[in-house]
């Protein structure tokens, strides 16, 4: 056998593998998984918001409400809620939006690690073959306005939603990862300012 031949076999029973391995975890196997997925990254987001989630500018609520839409906007998503009076946006795209696929792989390998950490101790083995999926899911983020006396605090949160099955058949979880939730934040921020230094024009 070719050494060609060789590897192209390995790599097949490897794949075999890996598909029987995760087909071993049971349904609840999966879903107790999941939920602890969730519960730990819920305690990392949480940790990312309050650094990372509210940023003051010393401009108007409606000028901060008007270029948050618009830079969400050059970013891919779509507006589905709007209260300028309320000081409420939220909006919505297929994950990985804000993200390129490229800052999503990148962000997510270093994440990848606390993913299959946390289902472990659930589903054992089968927790090494465990990768993320945007596929079938959407990034819904609502940003809300608190205008002060001379400045606007602007707040940033961020969910998934299901909008397809998931093809490995594994259970969704709700929060985004730590690492992408931290390049995602910055990314919308640093779009944001670029419209607050392009002035009211846009």
């Amino acid at each position: 056998m070719s050494r060609k031949s060789n590897l192209a076999s390995r790599a097949c029973a490897l794949l075999l593998l890996a598909c029987a391995l995760a087909g071993c975890a049971s349904d609840q196997q999966k879903i107790n998984a999941i939920t602890a997925v969730n519960h730990g990254f819920r305690v990392e987001y949480e940790k990312v918001l309050a650094e990372q989630g509210s940023r003051v500018y010393k401009l108007g609520r409606a000028d901060a409400f008007v270029a948050m839409r618009v830079a969400l906007a050059t970013l891919g998503l779509h507006t589905e809620h709007q209260d300028m009076a309320l000081g409420y946006l939220a909006v919505a795209a297929k994950a990985p939006l804000p993200l390129t696929d490229e800052e999503w792989r990148d962000a997510s390998q270093v994440d990848l690690p606390l993913l299959r950490r946390l289902i472990e101790p659930h589903v054992g083995i089968a927790a090494n073959f465990v990768q993320f999926e945007p596929q079938g899911l959407e990034v819904v983020i609502n940003a809300t306005f608190l205008e002060g006396a001379n400045s606007t605090e602007v707040s940033l949160t961020v969910r998934l939603r299901e909008i397809a099955p998931p093809r490995s058949g594994w259970p969704r979880r709700e929060y985004v990862s730590p690492r992408v939730l931290h390049v995602g934040l910055d990314k919308i921020f640093a779009a944001f300012e670029r419209e607050i230094r392009a002035g009211p024009q846009r």
